[in-house]
């Protein structure tokens, strides 16, 4: 039997340049989609598939993070002295238990594959995950935990993975795929941010893995990859070279890239358009907005 997967790494060290000034002050993860921070869907996600400890990877001006999963006893009585019983269950969501969650520093912002192997040894001789809160996924069985049912029939390393534009490889890891199964591949390779011409296929992975202990180990040996950087991509190559098995996932949602402007702000109206109260009122006012653009053109 294989050994669950229990831990699960959250690399959130990154500056949040994009989204400046907003993030001169408050980390990236905090900023909302609707009502709920970006890292509350990333730890949502994370305990649906089972996960039970919580290792962030973290860098300096990152309080708030560790203040958002707090306790927040003046605001839970108040709540509960105005008998709003629907508040206090979504505050609870938010609240990590004593021990369940850990913050590790990334002392150099050095890539990602430098950020996951900050936490090797809290992660020891066990599969991990690794959620990019960047990457929003909206579906009905949570993406992680469509993999972690995936890859009690396979084991190995797997990553989340979708077709994207050819013009777009440069801004992916891309899968080398050796064979294709349909919602499963098995991968011959991958290769970090080629160009349209080098991709070896469209098949790009995103930010969710399932990995073993010696991808840490292959991280430590490596040397700065594309963009000057330590890539956990390359390390998932190195497994492939020494003969581990990775396989790509083709999961079943809608992932939004909230790393960039655009793509957080479509994710912040297609998840209120799943709100049945927000649904109507920012429809109506959207088919108002697109009229008027047109009637001005």
């Amino acid at each position: 039997m294989r050994k669950r997967i229990t831990k699960a790494i959250f690399p959130v060290a990154g500056l949040g340049t994009r989204f400046l000034p907003a993030t001169k002050s408050i980390p990236k993860e905090i900023l909302s989609l609707v009502d709920r921070p970006l890292i509350q869907y990333a730890i949502d996600e994370a305990r649906e598939a089972g996960i039970k400890e919580f290792i962030f990877v973290t860098s300096r001006g990152k309080g708030a993070l560790e203040d958002y999963f707090d306790s927040a006893p003046q605001l839970e009585q108040l709540l509960r002295k105005k008998n709003k019983k629907d508040l206090l269950e979504t505050l609870k969501r938010s609240t990590m238990d004593s021990g369940e969650i850990v913050y590790i520093r990334q002392r150099e912002a050095l890539g990602l594959g430098h950020a996951v192997w900050c936490a090797r040894r809290l992660i020891a001789n066990e599969p991990f995950a690794v959620i990019l809160p960047d990457d929003v996924i909206a579906a009905e069985k949570p993406c992680l935990k469509q993999m972690v049912e995936a890859y009690e029939n396979t084991g190995g390393c797997m990553v989340a993975a979708m077709e994207v534009p050819p013009s777009k490889t440069s801004a992916y890891g891309i899968l080398d795929v050796k064979e294709d199964m349909g919602s499963l591949v098995k991968v011959g390779g991958m290769v970090e941010k080629p160009n349209q011409e080098d991709a070896p296929s469209n098949l790009a992975a995103i930010g969710r893995y399932i990995l073993t202990p010696n991808v840490l180990k292959n991280v430590g040996t490596l040397k700065k990859g594309a963009g000057g950087e330590i890539q956990l991509t390359d390390a998932i190559a190195m497994e492939i070279e020494n003969g581990g098995g990775v396989f790509g996932f083709r999961f079943d949602g809608q992932r939004y890239d909230c790393g960039s402007k655009a793509g957080f702000l479509q994710a912040t109206i297609a998840f209120a358009l799943s709100r049945p109260e927000l649904r109507d009122e920012l429809m109506d006012f959207m088919v108002e907005t697109v009229a008027s653009r047109r009637a001005a053109q």
